[in-house]
């Protein structure tokens, strides 16, 4: 039983959130690192080596977001406007935290 958001059909709202994760830079520069990182070993064995980089990660992906969206889809009616307004705000304390030491690390 699933919904549209925004009225689009759900192949749509699919097709922009998958661009939208596609373009995300950090997205693009976490796996262009790995691939470089990876991509030496896997020369040597042709074509099969970097297929099956790509399939792990295209995998490894999909079951997180699916898990993801799964466990919160369990609690979507279960939220309370005033519930989601404290999930923002520790999970933005949580990010800006982390940006916090991040940027402090690299003072120091």
């Amino acid at each position: 039983n699933f919904q549209s958001i925004g009225g689009l059909s759900l192949a749509a709202d699919f097709a922009s959130t998958f661009l939208l994760t596609l373009t995300n830079p950090m997205t693009i520069i976490s796996f262009t690192a790995i691939f470089i990182g990876a991509g030496s070993g896997l020369i040597s064995r042709g074509f099969a080596g970097p297929l099956l980089l790509v399939l792990g990660v295209f995998t490894g992906s999909s079951l997180w977001w699916l898990g993801v969206s799964s466990f919160f889809s369990l609690f979507r009616k279960k939220t309370t406007p005033r519930g989601m307004k404290w999930v923002n705000r520790v999970s933005g304390s949580v990010i800006t935290l982390f940006g916090a030491i991040v940027l402090l690390d690299a003072i120091i």
